[in-house]
């Protein structure tokens, strides 16, 4: 979402728009593809409650994931 179109909509993207396959969250904000599909639709107030949730549900991520690049990744070997 460009936050630049929309000034006054208070939103969570911070341009890193990829949805984890097991989980359905946005690797960058969070927020599901419905989530992100409605964001404009809803009121400040559910905005809010959504956003409430974001920080646990990034940390979830980030603690289920871990990057395997190069070598290792190609050969699906764990660090």
């Amino acid at each position: 979402m460009d936050d630049t179109a929309f000034p006054g909509v208070e939103s969570p993207c911070v341009k890193v728009c990829v949805l984890d396959p097991e989980t359905g969250f946005c690797i960058g904000c969070g927020r599901t593809r419905g989530e992100i599909g409605s964001w404009l639709g809803y009121s400040p107030e559910e905005r809010r409650a959504v956003m409430t949730d974001l920080p646990t549900r990034v940390a979830t991520l980030t603690q289920r994931k871990s990057r395997r690049g190069g070598r290792r990744g190609r050969l699906g070997e764990m660090a």
